[in-house]
């Protein structure tokens, strides 16, 4: 007894022992946050598991996007809410890579549970982690390949590759090129340092396959036109007006009662009515505007049935029910400005479009504007789906393709996927921490190691076995050749170039050195304090 004792007091061992409470909280953290990674690793790689998820509401999500399924899951724990949080700024930063950055996150935290038990103090192996991940982008930016956005080639491999572990996989090479055309006409290819990705609007309609997707240069409306009355459904050389303000009676303020006595008086109200909506659709067509948008009104009908006649009466095409999250757009996209009155119902205010027409989908009618006056600032990708869950996982998919050009914009580099940068990058640092002493050496060792989950998840979720996936995978490595990597489809390691499986370098870097700022995060925290 008298031994053990001696044996744990400050004089017999030299490492670093916590107090009982902060070590709890940190084992408590780790654990809870390692367990939102397992839960999505499953889902990494193209033959990664999809989740299905059910909502309170009973909505039914199908999807493998990390950021997704982290976004729907209810987390509970503060340590594991850092992690959605983390696959959040992912998403943002470059929209792929969301289920990566998780999992990375994950086997660090693993790693770091081990070294905590060896003793060694957590700031220490947070300051080393740190230091590890500015090595690792070095290293990546070493690797990787420069690209022109004039490579056409290129950036569809990348579009390609990111859409490959999505369920509607089987239509990349429709959905690729969409992606890439669809970005590369909404930026001026010379100069652009980044893109906005609210320039491309993504609109979704039932029916059809993915096959029928369309990228369209202009606006889509899937609200009704106002051909009911007998207006037109096709207009060249149009003049585009969007209107903010309502083409009915106006309405008091507060509920009202008007007692009629007898017909005449009913007469004149109608007549007056009449003349109101007739004085406004008169200076409407005065104004020259052949295509009339209308915003949806809370308040009262924004356009009654005898205005829609009227106006149909003077061959102008009318949309209503614009919602007022569209405006912005459809004013970059045709070169309109909103009219809030009539007053300000003028020629300068309308937009030009060259062709505006009702086209028939499938079972329901959706209206085209082409050839407007901003060509090549906005575009519109018409998304179709036989069910309401492709339709949805075809946006997503769209949009981390679209996110993947807006990296390679960003930063105009190219590395290797299928594991390749990972290992490559395991083993350089477990080169680089031969040069460093004491326990640094050994944080940066258990970083390294902690790289090669991703290889591991995605030789496991292709059912090959990981130990001798990875450790083929290693020595190929070792022996130079810095782009082998897993070929899920052939079961085996090869050159990933050959098999056009690319990523941008965004994508990588951004995700090593989150995940390890998370995971120092997670480290300095030795105490949860819960306020009333």
């Amino acid at each position: 007894m008298p031994a053990s004792n001696a044996n744990s007091g400050g004089g017999g061992r030299s490492e670093y022992q916590d107090k009982d409470k902060p070590t709890q909280i940190r084992k408590s953290n780790i654990t809870a946050a390692k367990a939102v990674a397992e839960a999505i690793r499953t889902s990494l790689g193209p033959r990664g598991m999809d989740k299905m998820i059910q909502s309170p509401g009973g909505d039914v999500t199908i999807t493998n996007d990390g950021a997704t399924i982290l976004k729907q899951m209810q987390v509970l724990h503060p340590a594991a809410k850092m992690l959605v949080e983390l696959s959040k700024a992912q998403d943002i930063e470059a929209g792929d890579g969301t289920t990566t950055v998780v999992v990375i996150a994950g086997s660090f935290l693993n790693a770091t549970e081990k070294l905590l038990v060896k003793g060694i103090h957590p700031t220490t192996i947070s300051e080393s982690f740190q230091k590890a991940a500015l090595k690792s982008v070095e290293i990546l930016e070493g690797m990787s390949t420069p690209v022109a956005l004039s490579d056409r080639e290129s950036l569809l491999k990348s579009a390609s590759t990111a859409l490959n572990s999505k369920v509607v996989s089987q239509y990349s090479s429709i959905l690729s090129p969409l992606s890439v055309d669809a970005v590369l006409k909404v930026i001026d290819p010379a100069t652009a340092t980044n893109v906005d990705l609210n320039d491309i609007k993504i609109i979704k309609k039932l029916g059809g396959t993915v096959e029928d997707t369309d990228l369209i240069d202009g606006l889509v409306f899937t609200q009704k036109t106002g051909g009911a009355a007998g207006g037109p459904h096709r207009i060249e050389k149009a003049k585009v007006g969007l209107i903010q303000f309502c083409i009915s009676p106006p309405k008091t303020d507060m509920d009202n009662n008007v007692i009629i006595s007898d017909y005449a008086q009913m007469d004149r109200i109608m007549k007056e009515e009449r003349q109101y909506i007739l004085n406004i659709v008169k200076q409407i067509k005065k104004a020259g505007c052949t295509v009339l948008l209308i915003q949806k009104s809370i308040l009262r009908d924004a356009i009654n049935d005898l205005a829609l006649h009227f106006l149909a009466k003077m061959k102008i095409m009318v949309i209503r029910d614009i919602e007022r999250e569209e405006i912005e757009f459809i004013c970059r996209s045709s070169g309109c400005k909103p009219i809030a009155s009539l007053d300000h119902f003028l020629p300068e205010m309308l937009g030009y479009a060259e062709l505006v027409e009702e086209v028939q989908t499938g079972t329901s009618k959706i209206v085209k504007m082409t050839g407007t006056a901003n060509v090549g600032k906005t575009v519109s990708v018409l998304v179709r789906g036989s069910n309401k869950l492709v339709i949805e996982e075809a946006d997503r998919s769209i949009h981390d393709a679209l996110c993947v050009i807006r990296c390679l914009v960003k930063k105009r580099a190219l590395i290797a996927g299928g594991g390749a940068p990972e290992i490559e990058l395991s083993l350089r640092l477990r080169e680089f921490s031969h040069t460093l002493s004491g326990m640094e050496q050994y944080c940066f060792r258990a970083f390294a190691d902690a790289l090669e989950v991703i290889p591991y998840t995605l030789a496991e979720n292709a059912g090959l076995n990981p130990i001798a996936t990875v450790t083929e995978l290693r020595n190929r490595h070792a022996q130079g050749e810095k782009t082998a990597g897993i070929n899920v489809r052939k079961g085996c390691i090869t050159n990933i170039l050959e098999e056009n499986v690319v990523q941008p370098l965004l994508v990588s870097t951004s995700a090593v050195s989150l995940a390890a700022e998370t995971v120092r995060s997670i480290m300095k925290i030795d105490d949860i304090v819960i306020t009333r």
